[in-house]
């Protein structure tokens, strides 16, 4: 690899295309509008987009960078100047500049006063060669990880705890790319169709030796064909495994409290052969009326999908009322990394006890609404122990006449004897948390 060369041109394009990423989402539309500016095609535009992206997955570290450098918070920074330190530090830190690149960044002085503010581009013609001797300090075991894998550091220092040894496992697999599940929707089609569909467009896939109905494909392939006629749904393994544990059955009635988009609700009528009631709780109208569109196409027909907070569905369909309850709480999400890579940097060590108070209310809610001898799953799609165990020990201690189920398989035990999660390095899935809870009759 020779160094990295990099026009003034290009890089205005990398420095608006990462201020426009702060406002316009998903940031790939950010990408095309700046690229698109400045001209940048084919073997550039590829090019670039690979600095753009390893921008993006490096986002805290590079925060942290800047912060060391200027002493407050890249937050508070002229967003113009913040977009192009971003850039400056990918390039001198991350990369090996060409003499001619190093030139170019010293330009982009110019391009910052005049786009902001003259004093804008003053202050980062002086700050630059700081950028430019920049050498990280790595003297523990959580910044090496830090570096190498690219998550916050309190992160990394939760895995550890809960993980040891397995940690740098862990990450690395978080870090990897998933391919992607479908489920199979057996009210419309079986497996057998789908994979002869599959076979006939030339994709590659296997199914999964946990759950039957889902497949995973294993090249780029485009199954809208498959998710028009409703034969099946995106869904990952350890999403489908909640329904499966929860296992309603025809006839009853069962409530989902934090149902969009609907992956779950689908599953559940598909397992009650579309007999019986389901009511759909959620907050997000935008995502209902998602859910709505997912229901109608996989032909379920009972599910009522309702526009409230599930906190309040004691009170809008009665006490007692549920043989089965899903509680798929919403949560830090840290298991869906590998999905969703940006989400990294969002993941704030402070914010766990908001997300942990709402969780549970919500399980008090379904309490609530399940009648005596009825189940309830309590899942979430984060590994951390605040947001799960420690969620259900603190349900079970309150509650006499409640108990746990015990799970054994599909995945490994959970750190409460009974309960149950899946593990990214060692499922090829997303890490998920699963515990079933039977009120007593």
């Amino acid at each position: 690899m020779g160094k990295l060369k990099l026009s003034d041109r290009q890089l205005y394009a990398l420095v608006e295309a990462v201020k426009l990423g702060e406002v316009v989402k998903p940031s790939q539309q950010a990408k095309r509008k700046a690229f698109a500016k400045y001209k940048i095609e084919g073997w550039e535009n590829s090019k670039l987009t690979g600095i753009f992206y390893s921008i993006q997955r490096r986002l805290g570290l590079i925060d942290e960078i800047i912060e060391e450098l200027v002493g407050v918070s890249p937050l508070i920074l002229d967003p113009w100047l913040r977009a192009a330190l971003r850039v400056a530090i990918e390039v001198a830190v991350f990369r090996d500049p060409s003499e001619r690149t190093v030139q170019h960044l010293k330009g982009l002085a110019q391009f910052l006063s005049r786009t902001t503010h003259p004093y804008v581009g003053y202050y980062y013609y002086d700050l630059l060669p700081r950028v430019l001797e920049y050498v990280p300090v790595i003297d523990s075991e959580e910044k090496r990880l830090k570096w190498e894998y690219l998550f916050p550091e309190w992160f990394i220092k939760k895995m550890r705890s809960i993980m040891g040894d397995e940690t740098e496992e862990l990450l690395r697999a978080l870090n990897e790319t998933l391919p992607m599940s479908i489920r199979v929707n057996r009210l419309k089609a079986d497996v057998d169709d789908v994979e002869e569909y599959l076979r006939k467009k030339n994709v590659r896939f296997e199914r999964s030796e946990r759950v039957d109905t889902v497949i995973r494909i294993l090249t780029p392939f485009n199954p809208e064909w498959l998710f028009n006629r409703g034969w099946v749904i995106a869904q990952e393994e350890a999403a489908a495994v909640a329904s499966l544990v929860l296992s309603p059955r025809p006839g009853e009635t069962v409530v989902d409290l934090a149902a969009a988009p609907g992956g779950k609700t689908a599953h559940m009528a598909e397992l009650m052969n579309n007999e019986g009631r389901i009511y759909a709780f959620d907050v997000d109208r935008s995502r209902i009326k998602r859910m709505n569109e997912i229901l109608r196409r996989t032909g379920v027909e009972i599910a009522e999908t309702i526009a409230a907070d599930g906190r309040k569905a004691p009170e809008i369909l009665g006490e007692g009322i549920a043989d089965r309850v899903m509680l798929d709480a919403p949560c830090t999400s840290d298991g869906t990394i590998a999905k969703n890579p940006e989400l990294r940097w969002r993941l704030l060590e402070k914010n766990i006890p908001k997300v942990v108070a709402l969780q549970k209310e919500l399980i008090e809610s379904a309490w609530r609404l399940l009648k005596p001898g009825g189940r309830m799953l309590y899942s979430t799609c984060s590994m951390l122990p605040e947001e799960n165990e420690e969620v259900v020990k603190w349900f079970l201690e309150r509650h006499d006449n409640a108990r746990l189920i015990p799970l054994n398989g599909p995945y490994d035990p959970g750190f409460l004897e009974g309960t149950m999660r899946a593990w990214p390095h060692r499922h090829r899935t997303i890490g998920f948390f699963y515990a079933l809870v039977e009120k007593e009759p």
